[in-house]
C-alpha cells in the first residue's frame, strides 16, 4: 500500500494566509524603521562632525574663493576668477610652488627610504627590538609645532648643540634656518625625526611577507640583495604605495614644523626670536605656509581660499596619477594577472 505524500507548498493559499503575510510584512517594516532610527541616532555625532566640521568648510572654501572676503565685511563681493589670476601673477606664489615641488620630490623618497631601512632593521630578531621600536616611534608623538621649535634651538648657528659638536670636530657649521642654502635640509631633518608612523606601517608590511618565499630563494642561492629586490619590494609594494600617498599629501601640506622653526629662526643667542614666515629669503615659503600667510596675516581669506582650492585640485591630480600607475607596479600576493 502506497501513501501519497503531498508537499506543503501544494496546499491551497487561503485568505487567512494572506492576512498573516501582510501582518508579518508590516511587523518587519516597523522593525526595520526602528532599527534605522536607532542606527541614525548613534551616527548623529559622526554625521554632525562630517557636516559641520568637514562638508561645510569645504563648500564655504570653494564659495569664498570667488569673493574678496577679508573676514571683516559680510557678505563678501563676488569677484569671479580674480583670486586665481592674482595667484598666477604673484612672484611669491611661484616661489611657494617651486619650494613645495622641491620639498615633495626630495622629502618623500628620502623619508620612505629611511623608514624602510629602519623597519628592515627592526624586523630582525633583535634582543631589544621592542625598546628600539618604541624609541624610534616616540619622536612622532611630539606636536609638530613643538618639533619645529626644538629643532630651531638644536640647529641654532650661535650656540646650538649641533653646531657646537660640528665645531668640536672642526667641521663646517651651516647657518641652519637663517641661511637660504641650509634651511630646507634643516626641515628635512625634522621630517626624518618624525618618521615613526611610516616605519611602523613598513614593519607591519614586512612581517606579513610569507617566510617560505625567502627560504625558497635562499635554497636557490639568491643573495640578500637579490631577495630584497625580487621578494621584499614586490611583496611590499601595496604598503609602499600606501605610504607614498600619505607622504605626498603630507609634503604638500607641510606647515606646522615650518611655523615652529620660523618662530625661533631669528633667536640667535641673546636676541629675541620673531616669526617671519618663509625666512630666510623665502627659502622655507612652502605652499601651505603661503596660504596661512595670506589668510591669517594679510586677512585675504578669499585669496587664501582660492589657493586652497588649487592645492586640493593638484593633490587630487597627483593622487589620481599614482593610482593609475599603481596597476603596473603594485603587486598583491595571490592575485592573478
Amino acid at each position: 500500500m502506497t501513501v501519497e505524500r503531498r508537499p506543503l507548498s501544494s496546499r491551497p493559499f487561503s485568505r487567512n494566509d494572506a492576512g498573516v503575510s501582510r501582518k508579518t510584512g508590516r511587523r518587519r517594516s516597523v522593525i526595520a524603521r526602528r532599527n534605522l532610527r536607532t542606527g541614525l541616532l548613534f551616527l548623529t555625532p559622526w554625521l554632525t562632525g562630517v557636516l559641520v566640521l568637514q562638508l561645510y568648510p569645504i563648500v564655504a572654501t570653494f564659495a569664498y574663493s570667488f569673493t574678496d572676503y577679508n573676514g571683516l565685511t559680510f557678505p563678501p563681493h563676488w569677484v569671479g576668477f580674480k583670486n586665481f589670476s592674482q595667484a598666477f601673477a604673484s612672484e611669491d606664489f611661484w616661489t611657494a610652488v617651486r619650494n613645495t615641488l622641491w620639498w615633495t620630490v626630495i622629502s618623500v623618497p628620502v623619508g620612505l627610504a629611511v623608514a624602510l631601512a629602519l623597519a628592515s632593521l627592526l624586523n630582525r630578531k633583535l634582543r631589544w627590538g621592542g625598546l628600539f621600536r618604541t624609541l624610534l616611534y616616540l619622536p612622532s608623538m611630539v606636536p609638530f609645532i613643538g618639533a619645529g621649535i626644538v629643532f630651531a634651538w638644536l640647529f641654532n648657528p650661535v650656540g646650538g648643540p649641533v653646531n657646537v659638536i660640528l665645531g668640536f670636530f672642526h667641521l663646517p657649521q651651516p647657518g641652519w634656518f637663517i641661511s637660504p642654502g641650509s634651511a630646507k635640509p634643516g626641515l628635512l631633518f625634522i621630517s626624518l625625526w618624525e618618521i615613526g608612523p611610516t616605519m611602523i606601517i613598513f614593519l607591519a608590511g614586512l612581517q606579513s611577507i610569507p617566510a617560505e618565499l625567502y627560504e625558497a630563494a635562499a635554497i636557490d642561492g639568491a643573495k640578500t640583495w637579490r631577495r630584497f629586490l625580487n621578494i621584499t619590494v614586490p611583496m611590499l609594494s601595496p604598503t609602499l604605495f600606501f605610504n607614498l600617498i600619505l607622504g605626498m599629501i603630507g609634503a604638500f601640506s607641510f606647515f606646522a614644523q615650518v611655523l615652529g622653526a620660523s618662530a625661533a629662526a631669528n633667536n640667535t643667542g641673546s636676541q629675541t626670536g620673531s616669526m617671519h614666515l618663509g625666512d630666510p629669503n623665502n627659502s622655507t615659503l612652502l605652499y601651505a605656509v603661503y596660504v596661512y600667510q595670506q589668510m591669517f596675516q594679510n586677512f585675504s581669506f578669499g585669496y587664501g581660499a582660492a589657493l586652497s582650492v588649487m592645492l586640493t585640485l593638484v593633490v587630487a591630480l597627483f593622487a589620481a596619477i599614482l593610482f593609475r600607475s599603481a596597476r603596473r607596479w603594485v603587486f598583491y600576493y595571490g592575485e592573478e594577472h
